[in-house]
């Protein structure tokens, strides 16, 4: 096990695409680590620059403590788990999981007793003498992590392992890796564009955009305090709701009503363009809300959409006119940070609530769990 360690690390290619830009990440010894992101914003780039499937055009990589930058994939002493499982479709379960401990001249003793301990591990002793074709993709994907926690690496590098999965597949193999990490403790950086899987199974989190690590925290850091509106809007199922507000001199004017600013902020004497988060869950019904606290706000919308999915339900209403940017400068800005303000607020609530569809309802909304933001930047108001 070791540590794994990125210093200004850039990746340029010959068309000057810059997938990665003066990035530094610090992954401690046996800590779960997941790079998240949309399509194309380097978090798999990454991945294979820790690999030494890629070359880093400037910058520095550190493994154990020792740079690695400029040797080769086969002596940087990581294994890596692919989304297409990689598998040797000629070779037994068994094969496959001890191929690169006999390149490596592994004692068979010691071959045979770690490929044992994997499969019991990973519950496929049973099918060690099967070829990966009559396999299931479950099966196929623990052969992959099998033939990874044989070689007993000092990480493991996991890309988007499960993206080929169904969904209910999913679920019993993230569970698996996360138990599978824990008894390990192996260092484990970890590739995806799902940010369920981000916050269920890492440590730490990064996401990233353009090359770029936008925040680095814990799950609940990045859900609860995001540092921008990408991070807002990317993290959290439904996305944060955004609203523009007006701030005018302690009050903040939100398209359907006014909160007062806490002071902390240090903006009671401002007047200018906000833009606000609102969490789907921050809503209520005002009918199930008790006795309401000096900071719950009641409104009446008109719902438009109601999903129930048992639990809980989703309700769907439109802002009003009057929440569109206002100013030339205002909407430069949200269209740099490419943020739809026009998409309908969703409210997450109850499964008890009586509010119905295409009926107008009184809802609540607890002040203090408004969290604000730059128009221009995108940057949090702290």
């Amino acid at each position: 096990m070791a540590d794994v360690e990125l210093i200004n690390i850039s990746k340029r290619y010959d068309d000057e695409h810059e997938a990665v830009r003066d990035l530094d990440l610090y992954v401690e010894d046996g800590e779960f680590l997941i790079l998240v992101g949309p399509s194309g914003c380097g978090k798999s780039t990454v991945l294979r620059l820790i690999a030494g499937l890629e070359d880093a055009t400037e910058g520095e990589l550190r493994i154990g403590g020792e740079a690695v930058t400029d040797r080769p994939a086969r002596d940087r002493d990581v294994a890596m788990v692919f989304q297409s499982y990689a598998l040797y479709p000629h070779m037994t379960v068994r094969d496959n999981m001890c191929f690169a401990l006999k390149v490596a001249k592994t004692p068979s003793a010691e071959v045979e007793a770690r490929v044992e301990e994997a499969a019991t591990m990973l519950d496929l002793t049973e099918h060690l003498d099967r070829k990966p074709g009559q396999l299931s993709g479950g099966q196929r994907q623990r052969v992959a992590m099998g033939r990874a926690i044989v070689r007993k690496p000092k990480a493991f590098l996991m890309d988007e392992p499960l993206s080929n999965l169904d969904a209910k597949l999913r679920v019993q193999i993230r569970a698996q890796i996360g138990m599978l990490q824990q008894r390990l403790e192996v260092t484990t950086i970890y590739v995806t564009h799902d940010q369920t899987e981000a916050m269920t199974l890492g440590d730490r989190v990064a996401v990233m955009r353009d090359g770029v690590i936008q925040q680095l925290g814990s799950p609940a850091e990045l859900y609860e305090r995001p540092r921008n509106l990408f991070v807002a809007q990317f993290i959290g199922s439904p996305a944060m709701n955004l609203v523009p507000v007006d701030l005018d001199k302690g009050r903040l004017k939100l398209p359907f009503c006014e909160a007062m600013v806490p002071t902390s902020l240090g903006l009671n004497g401002e007047s200018r363009r906000l833009i606000a988060g609102i969490r789907s869950e921050s809503f209520e019904d005002a009918a199930l809300v008790g006795e309401h606290s000096a900071t719950q706000l009641q409104f009446r919308v008109e719902i438009e959409v109601l999903e129930s999915v048992g639990s809980e339900q989703y309700a769907y209403f439109q802002r009003p006119e009057s929440s569109s940017v206002g100013s030339r400068g205002d909407a430069r800005g949200i269209e740099r940070l490419e943020m739809d303000l026009s998409a309908p607020i969703v409210a997450r609530l109850d499964a008890s609530s009586q509010i119905r569809e295409r009926t107008s309802a009184e809802l609540c909304l607890d002040a203090t769990k408004l969290h604000l933001f730059d128009p221009t930047t995108g940057e949090r108001i702290d």
